[in-house]
C-alpha cells in the first residue's frame, strides 16, 4: 500500500499557506485526506470564514472519491446536475465537484490522497495545493 505520512501532509498546508501568503490571496483553509477520503491533516489561516474547512473537505473528497482532480468535475456537474447532487445523499464523504481539489501522487504515479483549499477562486485555490504538494516531495496531476 502506498505510503503516505501525516508529515507530509502537514507539509502540503503549511507550504500552501506560504503560497497563498506569497500570493497574497485572502485567508485560506486546507484539508488534506487519503486516498480513503479521510482527513489527515486539515487547517484555517486566521481569518479565513468557519465554513472553509467543511468546503475544502468537499473538494477534496470530491477529487479522490471520482479519481480526478476537481477542476475535471465541474463540467460534469453542469451536464448531470441530478447524479452530481444525488452523489452527497448515497456518499459517506464530503463532496463538492468544484477546482480548488488536486489529486496527490506518490513517486510511482499512485493516487495517495488529495488536497482540497478554500478562501480564494477555484484557481487560487488548486494554485496553493499544488504548491504545497510539491513542496511535500509529492507528484500532482496539473
Amino acid at each position: 500500500m502506498p505510503q503516505f505520512t501525516s508529515q507530509q501532509a502537514r507539509t502540503v498546508i503549511d507550504a500552501a499557506f506560504a503560497a497563498a501568503r506569497q500570493s497574497t490571496f485572502k485567508p485560506m483553509a486546507v484539508v488534506v485526506v487519503d486516498a480513503s477520503a479521510q482527513v489527515v491533516a486539515s487547517a484555517r489561516e486566521d481569518g479565513a470564514s468557519p465554513l472553509r474547512l467543511d468546503i475544502a473537505l468537499g473538494k477534496a473528497g470530491a477529487a479522490v472519491g471520482m479519481g480526478v482532480d476537481s477542476r475535471a468535475l465541474a463540467p460534469g456537474a453542469a451536464a448531470l446536475p441530478v447524479f452530481f447532487a444525488s452523489i452527497p445523499a448515497v456518499s459517506q464523504q464530503k463532496f463538492i465537484p468544484h477546482t480548488a481539489a488536486v489529486l496527490i501522487r506518490d513517486a510511482q504515479g499512485v493516487v495517495v490522497g488529495a488536497a482540497g483549499a478554500s478562501g480564494g477562486t477555484g484557481d487560487e485555490d488548486a494554485q496553493i495545493v499544488m504548491a504545497g504538494i510539491v513542496a511535500a516531495g509529492l507528484k500532482h496531476s496539473m
